[in-house]
């Protein structure tokens, strides 16, 4: 027996704009009865050009009929492009939570809104299989549609895939398929995450004191010379050589093999020293 909040309750007792918009200006119609979920949303603009009217019908348990009972209130009074902003996590926030088996009831909804929103812009039918190449063929879930999911929900499982869109609770045939996808963003989400972080200013110009008073200072004094730091120009660093350096015949050598080389390790590979 599923779980289900008191607004989840509500919606579902007392759905909110139910049927369908005379003349709507946005239709979009996804799943289909041999999935045993369907949805039908439509939507009416007022003369400033905000969602007036949302009106859904649908075929499906509980949960499908509160998400989108809660979609059709979040959509009034948006814009298109707010409108476009809506997730299907949000959808699941209004609502307080859904039960994991039931989160594909709110993508459905999202992507009823996506068709929708795609109907009103060019007048034509959303066809979701323009959109990437069919993986579950009993469900109709495309690659693309479940590389967004893994993405945007952090899903790491075919459990996690099933739970929000279906895709792998047929035949089974998809699930390698599924798991290449799934493997395939979290590879390239590691990469992101061991990315260095992009330093500010600021935050350049405090690295490089230290570094030249930890690393390149020491290496001058040994022989009598130093320098200062003059200005930072993005990667740009002027120093000014003072002491021995000044006068020293291979002070040029010594900024590009010892200073510059010195802060391109330790600060950013683009660095470029010049002496003012």
């Amino acid at each position: 027996m599923w779980e289900y909040t008191d607004k989840v309750t509500d919606h579902f007792k007392n759905p909110r704009n139910v049927g369908a918009v005379e003349h709507p200006d946005g239709e979009g119609i996804v799943g289909s009865l041999a999935c045993g979920d369907a949805l039908r949303l439509t939507f009416k603009l007022d003369a400033e050009k905000k969602i007036c009217e949302a009106k859904f019908q649908t075929f499906g348990c509980a949960s499908a009929i509160a998400s989108s009972s809660a979609l059709t209130e979040m959509l009034i009074g948006k814009t298109i492009e707010e409108a476009e902003l809506i997730t299907n996590k949000d959808i699941i926030d209004y609502l307080g939570s859904l039960p994991k088996q039931k989160v594909h009831c709110s993508v459905m909804g999202r992507e009823a809104l996506e068709a929708a929103i795609y109907n009103y812009r060019t007048g034509k039918k959303f066809d979701k299989k323009l959109d990437g190449e069919v993986v579950c063929h009993c469900f109709g879930a495309t690659d693309k549609e479940i590389e967004k999911l893994a993405r945007e929900q952090n899903l790491t499982t075919v459990e996690d895939i099933t739970n929000a869109c279906k895709a792998g609770g047929g035949c089974g045939q998809c699930i390698p398929e599924i798991e290449a996808i799934i493997h395939r963003v979290m590879g390239e989400e590691k990469t992101k995450t061991e990315q260095p972080a992009k330093l500010t200013q600021l935050q350049k110009i405090k690295l490089i004191e230290e570094t030249i008073d930890r690393q390149v200072r020491p290496i001058l004094r040994r022989d009598g010379g130093d320098l200062e730091l003059h200005d930072v120009d993005g990667n740009r660093v002027l120093v000014k050589f003072v002491g021995a350096c000044v006068s020293c015949p291979v002070s040029s050598v010594t900024l590009k093999d010892v200073v510059e080389a010195q802060l391109r390790e330790a600060v950013s590979d683009d660095i470029v020293v010049e002496a003012v």
